[in-house]
């Protein structure tokens, strides 16, 4: 079960362009955020603890998303 709605996925892809979009696509985008967002969020945590705090800051999340996405 997917902890990101379907519909405002949805809405991503039409304002993407896109006239018409299955259901099967939005899903499918639904994972596939989902696993980038578990990554990013993964390396946000390593960056935190080796900072010494419990609390994920935003800028951990820029840093873990600028590693991900590059990688």
């Amino acid at each position: 079960m997917p902890e990101l709605p379907i519909a405002p996925i949805t809405r991503i892809i039409r304002k993407a362009g896109a006239e018409r979009v299955s259901e099967d696509a939005s899903v499918e985008l639904v994972k596939c955020l989902e696993e980038v967002g578990a990554k990013i969020s993964k390396e946000a945590v390593d960056l935190a603890k080796h900072a010494g705090r419990k609390t994920v800051k935003k800028e951990d999340i820029q840093k873990a998303a600028e590693r991900i996405v590059k990688a």
